[in-house]
């Protein structure tokens, strides 16, 4: 990155040690935002920005993800720790940013270590870890934190089936993009507005909870972070464990996204992730199934989107021809989980 000099400027002016900053090295992911790990003053800092081609809204979210993290320091959720925040983008040329400790630990999505790859027994504790963390965020009071409004929760159940039917009819304005060829979508998005709850309580919802946004510890099956909190809201924090449940691995059906911890084997089955969870919640669970299928109908429709792009020249063919399989898997689990045969 060209900015480092205005960084330690920066830096310095906020009295975060002095001097250049060394070993800086980017993090990888899945993710286009930036991540830069460094060391200044004998400290270790990890960096985090927009993409380096901003979109229009890249600093709102980064902006975002910072309210959620401070508002987060003082609850029991496992979650990565602010250390400053920059709302100035004219610091860097472009983006606003912040820097957060590191987190000693590690992604489950492109390896295990081999203490946990060779213990079932960790591996089934990783998955009912993901869910008593997420429970926990699920139990944070949203407006005592100072996120009172941070989303728009009323309506938000009503409008989730509208609004992605609208993102993917708009699909048809790529070029050579033939249609969504991914399953009964009109049948899955009847079946949501005859089945939706008619009483939820709100709360802080991560938006992409899956094995691929967290942290887990070295040592043991715990999870020491919750990461890329992008696309987090207020709404119903159930439908985070609908989308654990949505790309979760089940015994005889293909994964939606294949990763390290999945392919190992050994973790809990839905039913045990549902009641983990439920051991840390006052939240009904009795309509888990229909926050399994929204999250499938959502994260599937999503995922067309890059299809579409592919289709344009606008994103890789291979990528778009992988996400389009994971948006079939996921309205095929949607049929399944409505005909309860998960």
């Amino acid at each position: 990155m060209d900015d480092l000099t205005a960084l330690a400027g920066w830096m310095t002016a906020k009295g975060l040690g002095d001097g250049p900053l060394r070993n800086v090295a980017e993090i990888g992911g899945g993710t286009q935002n930036i991540l830069l790990t460094f060391e200044r003053s004998g400290r270790k800092y990890v960096f985090r920005r927009g993409p380096r081609h901003l979109r229009p809204i890249s600093n709102k979210v980064i902006l975002r993800e910072t309210r959620v993290l401070a508002a987060l320091a003082g609850t029991d959720v496992p979650h990565p720790r602010l250390i400053a925040v920059c709302d100035d983008p004219a610091v860097l040329g472009d983006a606003v940013f912040y820097l957060m400790d590191p987190i000693d630990g590690f992604n489950a999505g492109a390896a295990l270590p081999a203490h946990h790859a060779g213990n079932t027994a960790i591996r089934f504790d990783m998955g009912m870890s993901m869910a008593g963390a997420l429970a926990r965020l699920g139990a944070v009071d949203h407006v005592a934190v100072g996120l009172a409004d941070f989303g728009k929760p009323e309506g938000f159940l009503e409008r989730q089936v509208p609004r992605w039917i609208a993102e993917l009819e708009s699909y048809a304005g790529f070029d050579n993009y033939s249609g969504p060829d991914i399953g009964d979508v009109d049948g899955v998005a009847r079946w949501l507005q005859q089945h939706q709850p008619t009483t939820w309580k709100p709360g802080i919802l991560h938006g992409d909870y899956h094995a691929g946004n967290v942290m887990f510890s070295c040592t043991g099956p715990e999870v020491v972070a919750i990461v890329d909190w992008e696309m987090c809201t207020i709404g119903d924090p159930l439908l985070d464990l609908g989308w654990m449940l949505a790309t979760w691995g089940y015994p005889g059906y293909d994964d939606v996204f294949g990763h390290a911890l999945s392919e190992a084997g050994g973790l809990p089955t839905a039913q045990e992730l549902i009641v983990e969870y439920g051991k840390n919640t006052t939240r009904s669970l009795s309509s888990i199934d229909w926050y399994a299928v929204l999250a499938c109908f959502k994260l599937g429709i999503i995922l067309e989107g890059t299809n579409a792009r592919a289709a344009a020249g606008l994103a890789p063919k291979q990528i778009g021809d992988q996400l389009h399989t994971a948006t079939v898997r996921l309205f095929e689990r949607a049929q399944r989980l409505m005909e309860g045969e998960l």
